[in-house]
């Protein structure tokens, strides 16, 4: 059957400017992207799941940033679909909240770096078995990983090896792994081909790159550009830039922080180990700074991970410094905090974006075991960490890394930062230039015929309703 989008959108004139793609899809329920079915021989995967009378998704995501791409796919992929969708998989507290049952928390499988993994590794070996059987009695049309590669293709390549050709379900991987920031990381990409069937990309060159190594791919945007999107609509605030508007003198006000105050905010990352790392660093940082702003407050934004939440407030329990905790899984309460700050320190990662989004200026800091550290330093191709200054070929963001990365050194720089207006504004300005990279043309434009806004969930879900099946 081919999927033809239904003319009963049109004529419920529903082409209203004024909703988020999320709240825009629930206001008009199944009409606001109705797909009614024509006879015609399809091999689309929805095609397929149409002869069971429900689309079946197993989906895994092992990091919090993962958690989030995810769930909002989740909810994409029940706009889209014409028929039930029904989940099953791995994941946290966002996907829990748009029907997941997770096998087992997320948590146990969310471990950074190559010395690190080593005291988990028998841990992940029975969390791969436990998800490739559960993969396999769910009988999915579909199973889609989100990032954290080394999981994911590990599960994807042992359901290859499992199942029969004709009753193994499409592997989609979401996020593509940065092959392009390793020696050697374009020639693996051919490897992939063997076990993953769709990479949706989200930097715009991944896609072209998977194409000429025989790896289908789709260049969907970047799924934290959303944020802006959605805050922004939801206020009713209609802006062409990719700036989240939310005014900071409301946090101010009911967290006690005087008029003109020093606000740091510290994104200390999500994953237990890397907070543990660089978490007591940071507080040393605003230890060493605080003299010399008085009026300096702290804002820790506590990433939605059990294990984080007790550490982080046993550390500052026993800390001399005092910090407002904002909850990660919070957009409005964690750009609220942005727009009160004057600066951050961000562990490197997704958050980045973050604050770019924000228009908070920022130091990314990275520090990692000294193995770990040489093998990246062996391996690389870059001269940068974060994404803003990888792509756009410049030190705009300073990066104060592995062995650098003292309190000391980010004191000095962190200082400077909120001193110099320059800085601050020279970073603001390459914002929107970086964010416009990681948006796709047809995201800011409003689809005429049914009023949707083409956001990279939703675009990431109708690739993979379209994806054929290979005979």
């Amino acid at each position: 059957m081919l999927l033809r989008v239904s003319w009963d959108l049109a004529k419920a004139g529903l082409g209203s400017r004024n909703l988020t793609p999320w709240n825009m899809a629930s206001k008009l329920g199944f009409l606001s992207l109705k797909l009614s079915t024509t006879a015609v021989s399809s091999n689309k995967v929805v095609d397929v799941a149409a002869q069971e009378g429900e689309f079946r998704v197993f989906i895994v995501a092992g990091e919090v940033s993962g958690d989030s791409i995810a769930s909002r796919l989740m909810v994409s992929l029940k706009k889209l679909s014409p028929l039930p969708v029904r989940f099953a998989g791995v994941g946290g507290f966002l996907m829990s909240k748009e029907g997941l049952q997770t096998l087992f928390p997320m948590e146990e499988i969310s471990v950074m770096g190559l010395w690190e993994l080593l005291p988990h590794l028998n841990t992940i070996r029975k969390k791969l078995k436990e998800t490739t059987e559960a993969a396999i009695l769910f009988r999915p049309h579909v199973v889609i990983t989100v990032d954290s590669k080394g999981f994911s293709f590990r599960l994807l390549k042992q359901l290859k090896e499992y199942l029969l050709e004709d009753t193994c379900p499409v592997h989609v991987h979401y996020v593509a792994p940065s092959f392009w920031a390793w020696k050697g990381g374009e020639a693996r990409l051919q490897n992939l081909c063997e076990f993953v069937d769709h990479m949706l990309c989200i930097i715009p060159f991944e896609e072209e790159i998977c194409r000429l190594n025989g790896l289908a791919a789709t260049y969907v945007g970047h799924p934290l550009l959303e944020d802006a999107l959605m805050l922004n609509l939801e206020s009713g605030f209609m802006s062409n830039n990719l700036k989240v508007h939310k005014s900071g003198d409301v946090f101010r006000r009911e967290h006690g922080i005087p008029p003109g105050a020093t606000v740091v905010t510290l994104l200390p990352g999500s994953r237990l180990q890397e907070v543990k790392r660089i978490l007591p660093i940071f507080l040393r940082t605003i230890e060493i700074i605080r003299n010399s702003f008085p009026d300096l407050s702290v804002i820790i934004l506590v990433a939605p991970n059990d294990h984080v939440k007790d550490f982080v407030d046993k550390i500052i329990q026993s800390s001399s410094l005092s910090a407002i905790l904002v909850p990660g899984a919070s957009l409005d309460q964690k750009y609220e905090a942005f727009s009160a700050s004057t600066a951050a320190l961000c562990a490197s990662g997704s958050a980045v974006i973050e604050l770019q989004l924000a228009r908070l200026p920022c130091i990314v800091a990275y520090q990692t075991h000294i193995l770990t550290e040489l093998v990246i330093h062996y391996r690389t191709k870059l001269k940068y960490i974060s994404l803003p200054n990888i792509l756009m070929n410049t030190s705009t963001i300073p990066e104060v890394l592995f062995r650098d990365c003292t309190p000391g050194n980010l004191a000095t720089i962190l200082s400077e930062l909120i001193l110099d207006k320059n800085i601050q504004e020279q970073q603001t300005s390459t914002a929107e230039k970086f964010l416009r990279l990681l948006c796709p043309p047809r995201m800011l434009r409003e689809d005429l015929f049914s009023g949707v806004i083409w956001c990279p969930s939703m675009i990431a879900a109708s690739t993979i309703l379209s994806i054929e099946k290979q005979k």
